[in-house]
């Protein structure tokens, strides 16, 4: 067990301000691996003045200069990737080709898109007698979640470094070691002191710190709906900006003319990546009544082979709270027809890909978020109802829609109440927007839609 000590603050590692430290647990066997400092109070507001001192410079400094930083930074994390994955591996528990190819190829992928959008995005524009400025939002505190650690890190430190702003990271307590390497390769880009900072902690404690600090221009956070919910209150009575990505409970909606078999053996695939553990996740399978046991069929059968493939939950908590949740959907009425709340090994936070039949919209499994390998598949008569039930729940994160031919596919997207659809399984675009609907948030990640969450505009009239 390694024992880290420090926060990176102003450019350099630097002691923290209290005694305590968090336990860093390998999901796979729940064993310690490393401790890092609990930050305090007087931690956040170190980093904070930190970030504020280095604003005016670095929203100074040319687009093109800042491009190259983030260039930099990009090529600091591919030198770092295995590093980066066997991390990943142990703190997450994500399966090493997993953790290569998305937890740190997405991220890479991410800055790289930044760098250029930091070299071309017009700051400056003209219209009619006036020239627009697009400035720097300012301070910004982010908040991210343990089930995509890099990704969610880079999702917000990219745009917000672009568009000239500075930031502090309060990464989630359950995976600190991957921002730790975060904030090794941001030094090693050559970022300037200040702009970028990491603070360990917990929620209550430095999450909470960072939403309340008044030199915090804007709170970015993404995490469940009901602590987005307190972010946007403290953020709402200080009159300053957020964005929250949140929870989601996404409908795969197969059509009629779908592809049946695709279709499924794909939205099942698409729950058990991560271990379930994705926001964005098609975790309600909407079938026609005339294939539905077909379907039904087919889903078991798929969940079957993920069997020995995903890793375990992040933690024993969550495992609880996934196996909860089968064993309310079956008390609700539920067929079980793969996995089930049972553990499947004697060590480890694992739960078994599991798959519901006969789950009807009212059901706690249709309607709240699981964050695990399970998967819901309810039936529809026709596509009126289809998309009553797929518009039927408080989130509207993502989608997905199947039909042989693409115009129906898309005409029903349309008629969606939700941030983003795969349209027969359409893939991924780091360049497109992403952010929810109703309860799954406020702003966009990604792409221009994101950088322009972390500016803020000027006119100037002659």
């Amino acid at each position: 067990m390694k024992a880290y000590d420090g926060m990176y603050i102003g450019g350099s590692w630097r002691p923290a301000a209290g005694p305590d430290v968090i336990e860093v647990v390998d999901p796979a066997d729940e064993q310690v691996i490393a401790t890092v400092p609990a930050g305090t109070v007087e931690d956040v507001d170190a980093a904070v003045r930190a970030a504020r001192a280095a604003l005016p410079a670095w929203a100074a400094t040319p687009p093109a200069e800042r491009a190259a930083r983030l260039t930099a930074l990009r090529d600091a994390l591919v030198a770092r990737q295995d590093e980066i994955a066997r991390t990943v591996t142990a703190e997450l528990g994500a399966p090493p080709k997993l953790a290569q190819a998305v937890h740190v190829g997405m991220p890479v992928m991410v800055a790289g898109s930044y760098a250029e959008l930091a070299a071309t995005y017009a700051f400056e524009e003209k219209t009619g007698n006036s020239t627009v400025l697009h400035e720097p939002v300012g301070v910004v505190g982010a908040i991210t979640p343990w089930n995509y650690p890099l990704h969610q890190i880079v999702a917000k430190v990219a745009p917000a470094l672009a568009a000239g702003c500075t930031i502090v990271v309060k990464p989630a307590e359950d995976t600190p070691l991957t921002a730790r390497l975060f904030a090794e390769a941001v030094h090693e880009a050559g970022v300037p002191a200040g702009v970028f900072n990491l603070v360990t902690g917990l929620g209550p404690v430095a999450g909470q710190a960072l939403a309340e600090h008044p030199d915090v221009d804007l709170v970015s956070f993404t995490g469940s709906t009901a602590v987005g919910r307190r972010i946007g209150a403290i953020a709402s009575g200080m009159v300053k900006r957020v964005a929250l990505e949140l929870g989601g409970k996404s409908a795969n909606v197969i059509l009629p003319s779908a592809d049946l078999a695709r279709a499924v053996n794909v939205g099942v695939a698409n729950v058990m990546s991560n271990s379930g553990q994705t926001c964005s996740a098609w975790t309600r399978m909407l079938v026609h009544r005339d294939s539905y046991d077909e379907a039904v069929e087919l889903a078991a059968a798929a969940a079957a082979k993920y069997g020995d493939r995903i890793g375990p939950l992040v933690n024993a908590r969550q495992q609880e709270r996934v196996r909860g949740y089968i064993e309310k959907g079956v008390a609700e009425g539920a067929r079980l027809v793969a996995g089930g709340p049972e553990a499947p090994r004697e060590k480890g936070c694992f739960v078994s890909p599991t798959v519901l039949a006969d789950v009807t919209p009212e059901m706690t499994v249709a309607q709240e978020e699981i964050f695990g390998p399970v998967l819901c598949v309810l039936r529809y008569d026709d596509e009126e109802d289809a998309l009553r039930i797929a518009n039927g729940t408080v989130y509207g994160l993502s989608g997905a829609v199947w039909a042989g031919d693409e115009a129906e596919a898309v005409a029903f997207a349309r008629r969606m109440d939700t941030g983003q659809v795969d349209i027969n399984g359409g893939s991924f675009n780091p360049l497109a927007p992403f952010g929810g609907y109703k309860q799954s948030g406020v702003g966009r990640e990604l792409g221009v839609h994101g950088l322009t969450e972390y500016l803020q505009t000027k006119s100037l009239q002659f």
